[in-house]
């Protein structure tokens, strides 16, 4: 099944007053130039004929190939996969765009089902793959050493062999994959529909939860409150979304022999349980020391006796409330780019020159921000709901910082470029990283500072305390679906048992705050994803340590384990840093980096 990109990105964004300048939007020509384009019927009357010889080819001879023969296959293969992706990549992009519009949402339907159709065929490849000996498949990498670099991915999907069912089942289960896409559009379009009313003003998604950054306090919580009167009424459809991907992953888990829930979110990210689990108790034991500490001094800074979910991303009393234009973000993202490395700043450029950035809040257009590889005969393509906030310079640091990832990985081609989504936040975060440190070197007053440092700390623990919450959330939710149906105030009962533990004391919760979880895309579209931004932060915290301390050769070991793409495991690629991410102290390493920043602000106070 060919996936589309979906917003990853966590962010508070909604509707400018002030004009941000000229936003980019996407130029999407150098996919397909519409619809009716002639090279996209030429690549779906390819994909079609392809998909056929090459199951006419191959099936029931894989273990029959000699190492010539096998390369050919799997470069058979990744072309399919290429042009499969060529053609999934514009639909989606064109759908996020707009995805109220029916017409792109029918397109995106239909290049699905072709791609589906077309493709069911294949999926014996990875299943005589997996019945392979492993002496005969590894004499044929020895064999040739074009094949052998293809060992990760064969290595990614033999990870999968004790999970494997019949030949029918699994052909089954990929045309039935368009069943499971339908829940993840319902989920979107009821989002982008949603509409909200604010002080008289009739908001989208973004535009109500921008609202909770607001200075005034009771713009913040008029906003809370109509997000949970929304949210509300709109329950029992976010209820069956969820049962619904929860009971059927229940079902196929099972089927599989799956020991857990997130068993295949480990097999798939190529991390194993142990590292995620070293993880996930780091960050529950340091919430005192992160986010409880900070949240108390947020609630000081703000003269509440308590601070309520509204406060939760308020801004500071001390900070400048005014508007990062476009251009002004652009050239702070691209000055610490260059900062850092001018070869990183050439990568960056054509994304803002080149129609590779769809920046501006528009009505349908899908929530939050990612970055979208592609294919990578092509590039990638970014997408914000920009509105000139601190964070939303943050958010294009971010997504910039995987499409450098994204351009640097595509010469391992197709199948070696994807990286594991454990990895995939190394350049996002470390672009944000790069971009705060030269924010802050630049700050002229302490007070400057002191925002900035808090503006930072608030992120960090989005990122690892928020995100590991949402995990804590996901598995609760995983596992009590295994017991039966669950009632949204069933649903609602597992967020709050998360939330208070994460955010601390310093917090009241209004009613209507749990039905919050609704609205995450992560849950819906990718089971477990949410980890892998803790993960990410952490590596690059224990990275930039690394980088701070002037090891030499630091910038050519980065753009290298960049390069590497999905090629190799997480530790070959901390190796050369002397990292090591399955060692546990790894994991506290990088928390206090966050709680550093926390002693610097309390000091600040003194």
């Amino acid at each position: 099944m060919f996936q589309l990109p979906f917003p990853v990105r966590d962010a508070n964004a909604g509707a400018a007053a002030s004009p941000l300048g000229n936003l980019p939007e996407w130029n999407l020509d150098d996919l397909y130039t519409g619809e009716d384009a002639t090279e996209l019927k030429r690549d779906l009357d390819w994909l079609e004929e392809a998909c056929r010889s090459f199951a006419a080819d191959y099936e029931g001879n894989l273990a029959t190939l000699d190492a010539a023969g096998f390369l050919d296959c799997v470069l058979r293969n990744e072309k399919i996969n290429q042009i499969a992706g060529r053609i999934m990549s514009y639909a989606g992009l064109r759908y996020y765009q707009l995805t109220t519009d029916a017409g792109r949402a029918k397109f995106l339907s239909d290049a699905q089902e072709k791609i589906t159709n077309f493709t069911t065929p294949l999926v014996f490849f990875t299943l005589e793959l997996n019945r392979l000996e492993d002496d005969h498949l590894g004499k044929l990498l020895d064999q040739k050493a074009d094949l052998a670099r293809y060992k990760p991915v064969f290595d990614r999907i033999r990870a999968m062999k004790d999970y494997q069912l019949s030949d029918e089942l699994e052909k089954f289960l990929h045309d039935l994959g368009v069943v499971g896409d339908a829940w993840e559009r319902l989920f979107d379009e009821t989002i982008a529909a949603l509409e909200f009313v604010v002080e008289g003003d009739q908001l989208n998604i973004e535009g109500v939860l921008n609202l909770l950054t607001d200075p005034n306090r009771d713009m913040r919580e008029a906003a809370a409150r109509e997000l949970a009167d929304v949210f509300q009424s709109n329950i029992k459809t976010f209820a069956r979304v969820h049962n619904t991907q929860a009971k059927e992953k229940e079902v196929i888990d099972r089927w599989r022999g799956m020991p857990t829930p997130q068993t295949g979110r480990h097999l798939s990210n190529h991390v194993e349980p142990e590292v995620v689990e070293a993880l996930r108790n780091a960050v529950v034991k340091a919430y005192p020391k992160l986010s409880h500490r900070y949240y108390e001094l947020k609630r000081k800074w703000l003269g509440l006796d308590v601070m309520q979910v509204w406060d939760r991303n308020a801004p500071l009393p001390m900070e400048d409330p005014k508007v990062v234009g476009w251009d002004r973000a652009e050239k702070m993202v691209m000055d610490a780019y260059n900062a850092f490395d001018p070869r990183m700043g050439e990568i960056a450029a054509p994304f803002f020159t080149d129609g590779w950035i769809d920046a501006g809040v528009k009505p349908g257009k899908a929530p939050g921000a990612f970055a979208h590889p592609t294919v990578t005969n092509v590039h990638p393509y970014v997408m914000l709901n920009y509105l000139g906030k601190p964070r939303d310079v943050m958010t294009l640091a971010h997504e910039l910082g995987h499409g450098v990832h994204q351009v640097l990985a595509a010469g391992q081609g197709e199948m070696l470029s994807s990286t594991p989504l454990t990895l995939a936040e190394t350049a996002s975060v470390f672009g944000e990283m790069l971009t705060f440190r030269k924010m802050l070197d630049n700050a002229k007053t302490n007070a400057e500072r002191k925002v900035l440092l808090a503006g930072k700390v608030e992120d960090m623990i989005n990122t690892v305390v928020r995100q590991i919450a949402f995990y804590d959330f996901e598995c609760k939710l995983h596992d009590a679906r295994r017991g039966g149906e669950l009632t949204p105030d069933d649903i609602n009962a597992l967020w709050m048992s998360v939330q208070a533990e994460s955010l601390g004391p310093a917090f009241e919760f209004m009613d209507g705050y749990e039905t919050f979880w609704a609205y995450i895309p992560h849950f819906v579209h990718s089971p477990f994803y949410v980890y892998a931004y803790a993960f990410g932060d952490g590596l690059v915290n224990a990275l930039y340590a690394v980088y701070e301390e002037g090891k030499p050769g630091f910038e050519d070991k980065y753009f290298d384990m960049l390069k590497a793409g999905g090629s190799k495991h997480h530790k070959e690629l901390l190796a050369p840093f002397g990292l090591d991410a399955s060692d546990p102290a790894f994991w506290d390493k990088g928390l206090s980096m966050i709680s550093g920043f926390i002693d610097e602000l309390e000091a600040m106070e003194a």
